[in-house]
């Protein structure tokens, strides 16, 4: 066994794990603890924020409308906290109460100069986004939402234009915490690629299935959460583009396991000073 600890302010707290060269799945060891984004690193933040109180929250509305338009106003070069903004503006000017506004209005609102901050912006692709979140809200509204499963609800949202796997899949497990689905984008491939349970070769565009596939079988090896893992996931890589960048640039292999590395990785990742990791 190797095993991480917390340190919560006088408390010091061990969390066990298997061995760096067990299998958590097939073919894909466990390593190092404090190796970045090694199999084991990713087990111990799940249980790290599960023991802090911290869990990272899924749901950006009240409604499924608000949760739909929050999603889909993101993504695809938006950066998120102008698609929250975008989002925001909306959901003040009554976008998502009562009858579903027009295309034609959904237009003219998201034209105008947006909050954002300390600043204004305007919201990039206005027409577009217009068109698809207008559909949208109006499936919403003649339709009712098959909410039994993630996967159901991903197949129903994907009828609407605009609506990829990866948007309905992010609505999906928001909305309902599923954990039949899996959110991939650029940093949860990156994440599969260093962590072997991802193979090379593969892309999102065309390969999602298939890799969402292997990224829950990994989840079930690892014994967490889909949607938690999905999330922790992503909020650490999307965290440290730098550091994500040298590995990846720096290594012939995508496996890493140099512990002086993920050590520093670990350091510049984590700003809560009650948390760090040691390897026993």
């Amino acid at each position: 066994m190797q095993s991480g600890f917390l340190q919560q302010g006088n408390t010091t707290i061990e969390i066990k794990l298997p061995e760096a060269t067990d299998e958590v799945i097939r073919g894909v060891k466990w390593g190092l603890v404090c190796a970045f984004p090694t199999p084991a690193y990713w087990k111990y933040q799940v249980l790290a924020r599960r023991l802090q109180g911290a869990p990272i929250r899924y749901r950006l509305g009240r409604t499924l409308k608000e949760e739909v338009a929050a999603c889909l106003l993101g993504g695809h070069g938006i950066p998120a906290a102008v698609g929250l903004s975008a989002f925001d503006h909306l959901k003040h000017l009554g976008a998502f109460e009562g009858h579903s506004p027009s295309e034609a209005t959904l237009t003219e609102w998201l034209g105008q100069p947006i909050a954002h901050g300390d600043r204004t912006i305007r919201y990039r692709f206005v027409k577009q986004k217009s068109k698809y979140l207008a559909a949208a809200l109006n499936k919403i509204d003649s339709h009712p939402a098959p909410l039994g499963t993630g996967r159901e609800l991903r197949d129903w949202l994907l009828d609407i234009p605009g609506i990829g796997y990866k948007t309905a899949s992010w609505i999906a497990r928001n909305w309902l915490d599923a954990d039949d689905v899996a959110i991939l984008d650029i940093h949860i491939l990156r994440a599969g690629l260093l962590g072997g349970f991802f193979p090379e070769g593969l892309t999102v565009e065309r390969h999602y299935l298939d890799l969402e596939e292997r990224f829950l079988e990994f989840s079930r090896g690892l014994d967490t959460k889909a949607s938690e893992l999905d999330a922790v996931i992503w909020h650490e890589m999307m965290s440290a583009p730098n550091t994500v960048k040298s590995i990846m640039d720096g290594r012939a292999s995508v496996t890493p396991t140099r512990p002086s590395r993920a050590r520093r990785s670990a350091k510049q990742r984590h700003t809560d000073p009650n948390q760090f990791v040691l390897v026993g």
